[in-house]
């Protein structure tokens, strides 16, 4: 087994439905362009607010993933 290597970006998802809406769309969408995603930490929580509710739910991500080897 070689050594490996990977790297964190941040992300942030937003959803009018839940955090948990919000980081699911973060992933699907970070994964379109990025292989091979590992793990995602959430970092943040919060909330937009209009007229006195909540409008929308947003969390940031760290989400790692490993870069290629030549190997």
């Amino acid at each position: 087994m070689s050594d490996s290597v990977y790297r964190v970006t941040e992300v942030i998802g937003a959803s009018p439905e839940s955090w948990e809406a919000a980081a699911k769309h973060a992933v699907e969408t970070a994964a379109r362009t990025i292989r091979d995603l590992r793990i995602a930490e959430a970092t943040r929580f919060d909330v937009t607010i209009k007229d006195g509710k909540v409008s929308e739910y947003r969390v940031r991500l760290g989400i790692s993933f490993k870069y290629e080897s030549d190997d």
